[in-house]
């Protein structure tokens, strides 16, 4: 399974967020879109990337005053990125052993989407039940 099948179920929407946007406006992209991290682009570039837990981090260690900080402050900007060809299930691996959760996909230094480790999963999760569908079809007839 390749990360293009991952896209392909999941879609390749990005939502992105400036590195001058607020963690306040950083918070409420995330929940309105219901993600965990958001690249962050400028200039059409990737410059870092920002998650839930980063916010989490920062708040523990200064308060609420974070929430006026830009996210160019607390954003990671050391970004493992993958290819569309790339091996999901090796992904998965890196992931893991990284501890963290979000890939952005990128072709030839352009984003063009971003999976989870819960999108890994969903994807292998429905190529099993499709093996078993077809392997319980193969039995039956």
């Amino acid at each position: 399974m390749r990360i293009a099948d991952v896209l392909r179920n999941k879609g390749s929407e990005v939502v992105t967020v400036a590195p001058t946007a607020t963690v306040a406006e950083l918070l409420g992209l995330l929940a309105e879109r219901n993600v965990g991290a958001l690249p962050v682009v400028d200039a059409a570039e990737l410059i870092g990337i920002v998650s839930e837990r980063d916010v989490v981090r920062r708040l523990h260690d200064g308060g609420a005053a974070v929430l006026e900080a830009r996210v160019a402050d607390i954003m990671t900007t050391s970004v493992t990125t993958c290819a569309p060809d790339d091996d999901a299930a090796g992904l998965a691996a890196v992931m893991t052993k990284g501890r963290f959760r979000h890939l952005p996909v990128v072709v030839e230094g352009a984003l063009v989407g971003i999976v989870s480790i819960g999108d890994l999963v969903k994807t292998r999760i429905d190529l099993l039940e499709q093996e078993r569908a077809q392997l319980q079809s193969y039995i039956a007839s």
